[in-house]
């Protein structure tokens, strides 16, 4: 049927005209309208009179029988198509539902594709998380980033940090193989290495900056960390793919985004307690009391080698200079 027609048959008066009942009280008007019409012209006649009668009884037919139809279709579709449609309209609503929890489940809410800058809007959003949080956990390479992140915030939290084991040299293979992929014809792996050591020493230095913005940080140090950085919030978590091939140009990955009490969201909780409640890496603690002498002594025990105060008040620069740099190409203020 056309759109036309099915958009004319949206009451009962309408549907009237468009079935067999509406024809037959078409037919019995216009009968009765001949009937009449041809008796007014005639002479006095059993003629005249057996059309005036013929057109009044089909007149009154007509009008009976349209009465009776309105009546009828309107309780038909009171009694019948009003229950279809709001049963349809439920189960729509119900299916829409389902695929919305479906989304929320399987599906990330956000997806930052690979810069080579910062992303304001990316940062925005994970700062907004981290402000609303209570836990965060942190799995990457060296820490810096969530360092410079807690130095931003103004509420206290409980930081799990999971990073690279410096004195294991297949947990700074993988990362200096990925950055071998994007940097410069020119640069060696040695170079590479070196960098990445000295990455972490200053990620080190920032966790222990940062613990005045924390109720507690416990650092677990492995030997095998997954290449794929991970940071999670009460209420969302967030995976940057560093194992994306596509994006391995790029110096900031492509980043997906999930909610709480979604399917990635458990899974990478769960895995994530488990490595830090695990025997095979090794556990450390900086509170808000740690001191600097602590921190020297806890730095050695993690890379094996010993801090001098100059060697510490010049990490503490090189952090210090990353997160001003950082936080102004990220729009994150000072």
């Amino acid at each position: 049927m056309p759109a036309e027609a099915k958009r004319l048959r949206s009451n009962p008066l309408q549907e009237i005209f468009w079935t067999r009942t509406g024809l037959l009280v078409l037919i019995l008007i216009i009968i009765s309208g001949v009937s009449l019409v041809i008796s007014s012209n005639m002479d006095p006649s059993a003629a005249k009179t057996f059309l005036n009668s013929v057109g009044t009884g089909t007149l009154i037919s007509a009008v009976v029988g349209f009465g009776q139809t309105l009546i009828t279709a309107t309780a038909s579709q009171k009694a019948l198509v009003a229950p279809v449609i709001e049963e349809s309209r439920r189960a729509l609503q119900e299916l829409s539902a389902e695929y919305r929890s479906l989304n929320r489940e399987f599906f990330p809410t956000d997806v930052f594709e690979a810069t080579t800058n910062p992303d304001p809007a990316f940062n925005r959003v994970m700062m907004a998380d981290l402000d609303s949080t209570r836990q965060y956990f942190f799995r990457g390479f060296s820490g810096r980033h969530a360092a410079a992140r807690l130095l931003l915030s103004r509420t206290d939290r409980e930081l799990r940090a999971v990073v690279a084991d410096p004195r294991d040299s297949s947990a700074i293979s993988g990362r200096a193989r990925y950055l071998l992929r994007r940097e410069e014809v020119g640069v060696d792996y040695e170079t590479i290495q070196e960098r990445l050591h000295e990455e972490i020493s200053i990620g080190l230095v920032g966790l222990f900056l940062a613990r005045s913005r924390c109720t507690r940080v416990d650092i677990t140090v492995v030997a095998d960390p997954p290449l794929d950085r991970l940071e999670m919030f009460d209420s969302s978590v967030w995976l940057t793919l560093y194992s994306d091939i596509g994006g391995a140009i790029s110096l900031y990955p492509r980043t997906l985004r999930f909610t709480e009490g979604s399917f990635m969201y458990n899974m990478e909780r769960t895995e994530f307690l488990r490595v830090c409640n695990s025997r095979t890496g090794r556990h450390f603690l900086i509170t808000p009391s740690t001191t600097r002498q602590d921190f020297i002594a806890l730095f050695e025990k993690i890379t094996g080698n010993r801090l001098s105060e100059e060697q510490f008040q010049e990490l503490e620069e090189k952090f210090h200079t990353f997160r001003k740099e950082f936080s102004a190409v990220a729009e994150l203020g000072s």
